[in-house]
């Protein structure tokens, strides 16, 4: 029955079935919380270099259809379920979760006691693993975990090489792609948008001339602070132009205005994360996936205030400018996978344009 197994850098071992492609991998593990969102997850650009388990017991039920990628490429590094449904039931399926996981190289394991593993996170923090077959031994498993260096600057990986757009529309915004997710550009394109996205270390001076009334900051995987370069463009266009940035677009903004950021112990991944917005005194239910946040005590000596507020644990959830027209949210309000709350901040971004 096994014939895989997850090893954790300190050693703990869980054995697994194989689904998907079957090559030995070294990742970060995290959980995602989600009951449904798996081909979402899969394919957001948000989970490079991470390992994905899912905290729900049974995946892959409903397949995996044409329409809910969030990226034309997959960025997880695998999926690690309790239980693979290998016989989906939907009528947009049009494969297996199993058929599309060897199709993109991408390690399933099933089979495994997700329940210990994400209490050993939630207890330990996040941590780094390898995927190998069952008949590699432990010692030699970690050996070979300890020699794979960490990845660094994971948005290089992600991010778009040239600058495209979409059609037409009433106004023209500049999308800054750190790991963008399509619902961020179907959100915009709803509200009538031209969007012209660019490279992540894009300078301000190419993003102004490309003449736009608005300027959004993606979503993206990794450490904040591995994206200097986009530190100086966000202090210039902030004084220019309407900003909107979203999650990691949320983190940079923080620290181009001094504030700082921080690991977290296992980070919010899933999409049931309750946020109030402070300006309207409303909760709003949302979808997450972070692995940092911005610093609450680092804000008092910057321009910022904050806007939103995790009700788990009262980590930061937004900001905005005091002088400047820019604001940011550390969840998604594109949602994808998850519920739609938070797509009146697409709104409030549009009437700050104007």
């Amino acid at each position: 029955m096994y014939n895989r197994k997850l090893v954790l850098a300190d050693g703990t071992v869980f054995r697994a079935t194989a689904f998907g492609d079957t090559k030995s991998v070294v990742a970060e593990v995290v959980f995602n919380t989600g009951m449904t969102g798996y081909q979402e997850i899969l394919s957001d650009p948000s989970y490079f270099g991470q390992m994905v388990v899912m905290t729900y017991p049974l995946i892959g039920n409903y397949g995996i259809n044409d329409q809910d990628f969030e990226s034309f490429a997959p960025a997880a590094s695998a999926l690690i379920v309790k239980e693979y449904n290998e016989a989906p039931s939907n009528w947009r399926s049009r494969k297996t979760l199993d058929e599309f996981l060897k199709s993109k190289e991408i390690p399933g394991l099933c089979n495994v006691d997700t329940r210990a593993l994400t209490i050993k996170i939630r207890e330990h923090g996040s941590v780094k693993a390898i995927i190998v077959e069952d008949t590699v031994s432990d010692a030699d498993a970690l050996k070979m975990l300890e020699a794979t260096p960490d990845l660094k600057r994971h948005v290089e990986h992600v991010s778009t090489r040239f600058t495209y757009s979409s059609l037409g529309g009433k106004k023209r915004i500049v999308l800054v792609d750190f790991g963008v997710k399509n619902n961020i550009m179907r959100e915009l394109s709803a509200r009538g948008c031209e969007i012209n996205v660019v490279p992540f270390n894009t300078t301000a001076e190419q993003i102004m001339d490309l003449n736009p009334d608005g300027v959004i900051l993606s979503n993206g995987p990794g450490d904040p602070k591995d994206v200097v370069e986009a530190l100086p463009m966000i202090r210039e266009i902030q004084e220019k132009f309407p900003l909107f940035g979203i999650c990691l677009g949320h983190q940079l903004f923080a620290l181009a205005n001094g504030a700082d950021t921080t690991k977290m112990k296992f980070g919010h991944h899933g999409c049931n994360h309750p946020v109030k917005d402070l300006l309207t005194n409303k909760v709003h239910i949302t979808s997450q996936n972070h692995g940092y946040e911005v610093n609450q005590d680092s804000i008092s000596k910057t321009d910022l205030e904050v806007t939103h507020l995790a009700l788990n644990d009262n980590t930061v959830e937004g900001l905005r400018h005091k002088k400047f027209n820019a604001f940011t949210v550390q969840y998604h309000p594109e949602a994808g996978p998850g519920p739609d709350d938070a797509t009146y901040l697409f709104d409030r971004f549009m009437e700050n344009i104007g």
